[in-house]
């Protein structure tokens, strides 16, 4: 069971994430890798949206994955790539110097980070 010092924690890991995001975009002026915070608060829905969905029966393994979880999955995984994709297509491009394109990595991943820790430690368990 999750305390009060893991919410602290997980605040304080989520605050240090917006910081380096909201630095890269104001300290070079540009504000494009505010993008990245979008993606990655975006990226866990789906995964979200279609475990909903899915609805197991008590008759199927719980190892088996259905259609709706695979592709959750898949549009997660496809939000976090493009979550660090899209800083680096930025700085390629000249957009966004490539500081600016570390540190918004480096908090898009620590937002990801938390979200998904803050889903795992406080999912309630279901019991029939």
């Amino acid at each position: 069971m999750a305390g009060l010092k893991t919410i602290i924690v997980l605040s304080f890991i989520l605050a240090i994430g917006f910081l380096l995001v909201i630095l890269s975009s104001a300290l070079f002026g540009n504000y494009f890798p505010l993008l990245v915070v979008a993606t990655f608060v975006i990226a866990p829905l789906p995964n979200a949206i279609c475990s909903r969905c899915a609805n197991p029966d008590d008759f199927i393994e719980e190892g088996s994955s259905s259609g709706f979880v695979d592709l959750g999955r898949f549009f997660t995984g496809f939000l976090v790539v493009m979550g660090i994709a899209l800083p680096i297509m930025f700085a390629h491009c000249g957009i966004i110097q490539v500081p600016a394109m570390i540190m918004s990595i480096i908090g898009g991943l620590l937002i990801y980070g938390t979200i998904i820790s803050f889903t795992m430690f406080f999912q309630e368990s279901e019991d029939f």
